[in-house]
């Protein structure tokens, strides 16, 4: 092997290549862990962020870096990519890419590899890294290895590492399918693994130049989309029919609305239009509008509502209740799934997937009717009663002394999961974001709360507790560009929390988020209080592997970690910490009861 001039190297001129042309796309956020066998891409990506190219998040933990370029994807819908080294490295990034693939989250890892004659023989930190995300990303490609590019003196000579970038971000943000997802580049280097960086590396201009003719907006859906798409994601019974175009729906049938996670303001605008009950859950980006359902669950089981719905059109993703998983797996209901990012969704292995849906308006007013006067009686008001102005100034004594008890126990009262979530919500606005984590925690503010139109982020592809810090950082990231403002508020268990501790390292060079992580601490897993294995374990064996009691010190791993922290137990406290000027990272902790 030959290299062009002192210092120069093929590892260095691939990474370039590939780097280059992935900005030149739009790439705008690169997330690297170190190690040895990616060092070229790292030092690339490096160089990139000097020139203002890209923004670098630097994380050691590999599954923290995957979901923070889940959450910038989640936030801008464009794929961040991941870097990091060989062997364990690139298996950490698993449950990122199942929850992307499952969520139609666009995600690009760029993983470094030995070269192809040091695998399978016992070589130091090489697997078979090729495949190693196989019927989870929407394209895979073990890159060849660069020692043709020892001469290359122009950016024109690497043409197969531009044209693997092409294919790997076309198929990222769904371009010619319009099914984003992850997408895995392997990419193998032998030694010297870094050299001189070449002259060739494009400058700001010559990227926006570039840019220009280069971005490929996704087009419109092919029809035989739905049966290629579920050999990866095992959906079960293939889909009855895939209509390319939007339909417009017939009076008749008695309909509903659905919009599980992810479903945005689409569902809202149908439920409008076509005069329908809108059940949103809290996840969903819909939860808002005049048709909106307060206490769906309880009004899908009334026999005169939920029992006589003959046609459902979803949005998104539904997990939040099984009342809902009910209702679109009844073999008498038409479902219509509207076609998102994720997995389509079959429930009942009738289900019809449809590109868009349209409703003449008015609908069946007596339907509608029925379903708004009883989720009237559904509205939970969580607001703290209004003081007493009267008796507050009421010059008998005993009178105002009563009052003033009143208003320090209302502002003293110990927070519970339904304050918790109510002031969270109350404190939430377009220009924040709020991400729940799969605790219980989001089922309570799915009861509870009332309609508002707040971004809202939540990893329910796979509904795990994995990286759910890591991800509001990566929403962090992607939505506080520049002077915009709001704050990103994580919810989440303590459970959920211990599961991503990692997260907290943040490099002291790269941008402060606005980020404050409120950890509802009962102590452990209370989710499975409420389910079936409750009633069957005894109490030891319960608590021993359901249950999993922890006493960490949250407080410390915040100050370990170089984040603010409270401890609140009031409502009026965690009002003042929520609606407070926030800066920097915060840990919010609320002790709560099992």
């Amino acid at each position: 092997m030959t290299i062009d001039g002192p210092g120069r190297a093929p590892a260095t001129d691939a990474a370039a290549a590939l780097l280059a042309r992935l900005v030149e796309r739009g790439l705008r956020h690169i997330v690297l862990s170190p190690g040895s066998r990616s060092q070229a891409l790292a030092l690339v990506a490096a160089e990139f962020e000097a020139r203002g190219l890209v923004r670098l998040h630097v994380r050691i933990d590999e599954r923290v870096a995957g979901f923070t370029a889940l959450g910038i994807g989640r936030e801008d819908r464009m794929p961040a990519a991941v870097v990091c080294t060989s062997g364990t490295a690139v298996a950490n990034l698993l449950p990122a890419v199942l929850e992307a693939h499952h969520s139609g989250v666009p995600l690009l890892l760029l993983t470094a590899d030995r070269p192809p004659e040091l695998r399978g023989i016992g070589a130091n930190q090489a697997t078979r890294q090729p495949g190693m995300f196989s019927g989870f990303v929407r394209h895979e490609a073990d890159l060849p290895v660069a020692e043709a590019l020892a001469d290359a003196v122009d950016a024109d000579e690497v043409a197969p590492i531009r044209a693997a970038a092409d294919e790997g971000w076309d198929a990222a943000i769904g371009a010619g399918s319009r099914v984003a997802g992850p997408v895995h580049l392997n990419v193998p280097f032998r030694e010297p693994l870094a050299g001189e960086l070449p002259a060739w590396l494009p400058s700001a201009a010559a990227v926006v130049a570039a840019s220009d003719s280069t971005v490929v907006d996704p087009e419109p859906v092919e029809a035989e989309w739905g049966a290629h798409y579920q050999g990866g994601g095992g959906v079960g019974a293939a889909l009855e029919v895939i209509e390319a175009e939007p339909i417009v729906l017939e009076a008749g049938p008695r309909t509903v609305v659905v919009a599980g996670a992810d479903a945005g303001a689409d569902a809202e605008q149908l439920a409008h239009e076509g005069g329908f009950p809108l059940i949103a859950e809290i996840v969903s980006g819909s939860r808002f509008g005049r048709h909106l359902v307060h206490g769906y669950r309880r009004l899908l089981s009334d026999p005169e509502l939920g029992g006589r719905i003959e046609r459902v059109v979803v949005f998104g993703h539904p997990t939040l209740s099984r009342e809902v998983t009910r209702l679109l797996s009844r073999s008498d209901v038409e479902v219509l799934a509207v076609r998102g990012p994720g997995e389509q969704l079959n429930l009942n292995g009738t289900t019809v997937a449809v590109d868009g849906v349209t409703a003449p308006h008015g609908g069946d007013r007596d339907w509608l009717g029925a379903w708004m006067r009883a989720s009237r009686d559904q509205v939970v008001d969580l607001s703290p009663a209004a003081p007493d102005a009267d008796a507050l100034s009421s010059a008998v004594p005993a009178e105002r002394l009563g009052a003033i008890s009143a208003e320090l126990g209302a502002i003293r009262a110990p927070v519970d999961r339904a304050g918790l979530v109510d002031a969270l919500w109350r404190a939430s606005w377009p220009h924040d974001r709020l991400l729940f984590g799969s605790s219980r925690l989001v089922r309570v503010a799915d009861e509870l709360l009332g309609g508002k139109k707040v971004p809202v982020h939540a990893n329910r592809g796979l509904a795990g507790i994995d990286g759910t810090i890591a991800t509001g950082l990566g929403i962090a990231a992607a939505s506080q560009v520049g002077t915009a403002p709001g704050v990103t508020r994580v919810l989440l268990g303590d459970l959920a929390f211990l599961h991503d501790v990692g997260a907290l390292l943040h490099s002291a060079v790269e941008p402060e988020p606005r980020i404050q992580v409120v950890v509802g601490n009962d102590g452990g897993g209370t989710i499975f209080d409420g389910l079936e294995v409750a009633g069957v374990a005894g109490s030891n064996a319960f608590d021993r592997v359901q249950y999993t009691p922890q006493t960490a010190r949250i407080e410390e791993l915040a100050r370990a970690y170089g984040w603010e922290y409270q401890r609140i137990t009031t409502r009026g406290a965690l009002d003042q910490a929520l609606t407070s000027p926030a800066g920097g990272r915060q840990i919010i902790e609320v002790p709560l009861t099992r």
